[in-house]
């Protein structure tokens, strides 16, 4: 790359965008990389302010922005996405599926921490859609040394996965003996198939057990038989004597990987897994609060993963919901607190 005056460019090639920016009319290029510059091109070139140009000279130890932002964005894309078009050393990954992103936070540290180079991202273990912009690199000088694309090659790829719903069918378990006997309505059950649609999953049946913790167990292992992906129990979380669902979930066998979160909304969640089935305990925050820890769980549960209580124990930085007066989850704070790679 060399600096030459405007006036004696005719001929040679442009190793950058030219852009244009006029405030609320026009931000864009007016000259590509690539362009052989022309006569008719110089006047064009210094009403943009550019008396002098970067040029293109090969150079075998150097590479342009763009090629560098070709090699950044193949460290970064994994399954279910795509790149923008190339400009000025920049390239975007958009979304080709619904599902959870995953970031190897320890890779897109180490590429941050190179210099000369960036990758932006949204949280992750949060669900996107398709279309949704997920990260945004840039190569930040014209050029830059081979051998430093070749260090950032050798942090692995890719930075970043979009993980597919995999669980499509749910059944419910609707507890509380004054919910069977219709002294008051459901309407726990509505709320929980609303949030289910929003990712697809069916809820192939409900059954209303009451607070019989031995019916409770009794149905959650019959709904698993008939093959539901995940079983839900709604209410009789707390530790009142007649709350009676975190011992009807224990006692179909199930291994229970937490009963508690440090998240408000919440706190008395339950999630435990018969085989590979989760089988969850909702509290009755669920009901009437717009957004609480079922929120943060669901999407990565019907991911298949396998939640520990380690990623439950990590949720307490950014774990309380500030119960705004117009809700703009997931775009908050609330459950995007501490992350390890």
């Amino acid at each position: 790359m060399k600096l030459i005056k405007t006036e004696v460019a005719v001929g040679q090639i442009l190793c950058h965008d030219i852009t244009r920016i006029i405030k609320d009319v026009e931000k864009g290029p007016v000259f590509k990389k690539g362009h052989i510059i022309r006569e008719e091109d110089i006047p064009v070139l210094l009403s943009v302010g550019k008396e002098h140009i970067y040029i293109w000279e090969n150079n075998e130890n150097m590479l342009h922005e763009n090629e560098a932002a070709e090699i950044l964005f193949d460290i970064c894309r994994g399954n279910g996405m795509h790149g923008t078009e190339i400009s000025e050393g920049k390239i975007e990954l958009i979304a080709d599926i619904d599902g959870v992103l995953r970031i190897d936070r320890e890779r897109l540290k180490a590429i941050n921490s190179l210099g000369e180079m960036m990758i932006a991202s949204r949280h992750g273990d949060f669900p996107v859609k398709k279309g949704d912009k997920i990260a945004g690199t840039r190569i930040i000088p014209l050029v830059i040394e081979k051998e430093k694309m070749e260090r950032a090659r050798a942090v692995g790829s890719p930075i970043f996965e979009i993980e597919p719903y995999r669980l499509k069918t749910a059944g419910i378990v609707a507890t509380g003996s004054e919910v069977l006997k219709g002294i008051i309505k459901d309407t726990f059950t509505p709320v929980i198939e609303e949030k289910l649609r929003e990712y697809g999953v069916t809820v192939t049946e409900t059954i209303y057990s009451g607070d019989d913790n031995g019916l409770i167990t009794d149905t959650i292992n019959a709904m698993i038989s008939r093959g539901a992906d995940m079983v839900l129990c709604t209410g009789g979380m707390s530790v009142d004597p007649d709350d009676k669902t975190p011992l009807a979930i224990r006692n179909t066998g199930a291994e229970v990987v937490t009963y508690g979160a440090p998240v408000l909304p919440g706190a008395m969640f339950m999630l435990a897994y018969k085989g590979n089935v989760p089988v969850v305990g909702l509290p009755g925050c669920v009901m009437y609060s717009k957004r609480t820890i079922f929120d943060i769980a669901l999407p990565r549960i019907l991911t298949g993963e396998r939640l520990s209580k380690g990623d439950f124990d990590i949720m307490g930085e950014g774990g309380l919901c500030l119960s705004c007066d117009v809700c703009i989850f997931p775009n908050c704070g609330f459950g995007k607190g501490e992350r390890h790679g």
